[in-house]
């Protein structure tokens, strides 16, 4: 049998992705060619081409999965629910001058799905996966306050409540306390990430439980909850959307 027509340049592009998504952090160029064994001015060029159509994304200190990637893995429900509410979260990154979040409660876990940021508008390093810090970010607060009583329970029942940072609420009875006064805002100061603060507002609609959100340097966390209407909006359209 005939050996297949291989096109060495996809070849190499898709090995590049494959390390990067390997790694839990961002990978730098150099480390990506040594990874790849590749020549570096290749892999620049191959790098620019992945990241112009969103397959990776630049960070500071290297690349990380692009959206596209992220959204391939997602139901078709889940996609569409990411269409529909992608230009409400590029609007708000442009309005609270913030990297805006989506996430939604599905398969009884907390996921971010999608993410609007920018080079003036970096997002936060997800160093922890959401399976393991719904209790520590904005995101999952304001998601957990939407739950009725047996889905917050069954929730809870799953998962512990790890200490990520000295601001970490690690008491179940601190957390739903936490979680009932935030039903409208749901707020993270510090706890995910030090130096990070997130605010977030609960997103529902037909057999859909979310939340949309913004992160910030912790010192500008006052700003962003004096413009909670913005969040709040945001969430009520995607609501709205999502219901139509």
């Amino acid at each position: 049998m005939a050996e297949p027509t291989l096109i060495n340049s996809v070849r190499r592009a898709l090995h590049l992705v494959d390390a990067v998504g390997a790694s839990d952090r961002p990978v730098p160029a150099k480390a990506l060619a040594r990874l790849t064994g590749q020549r570096l001015s290749t892999t620049y060029h191959l790098l620019r081409t992945l990241v112009h159509e969103r397959y990776l994304r630049r960070e500071e200190g290297g690349y990380v999965l692009g959206d596209r990637l992220m959204a391939l893995g997602q139901p078709a429900s889940r996609n569409l629910v990411i269409a529909k509410v992608r230009p409400l979260l590029q609007a708000l990154r442009d309005e609270l001058h913030a990297a805006a979040y989506l996430s939604l409660y599905a398969d009884g876990e907390i996921r971010v799905v999608d993410i609007a940021d920018g080079p003036d508008t970096p997002r936060v390093d997800l160093w922890v996966g959401f399976h393991d810090a719904g209790h520590a970010c904005a995101l999952g607060k304001a998601v957990l306050g939407c739950l009725d009583d047996a889905d917050l329970a069954d929730y809870l029942s799953r998962h512990d409540l790890p200490d990520l940072t000295r601001h970490t609420i690690t008491d179940r009875a601190s957390l739903l306390r936490e979680i009932d006064t935030g039903r409208a805002l749901a707020v993270d100061r510090q706890e995910y990430s030090v130096g990070t603060a997130c605010v977030a507002a609960p997103l529902v609609a037909p057999n859909v439980v979310g939340a949309v959100a913004v992160s910030v340097p912790a010192r500008h966390l006052a700003q962003v909850i004096g413009r909670g209407d913005a969040l709040a909006r945001t969430a009520r359209l995607a609501s709205l959307a999502l219901a139509g």
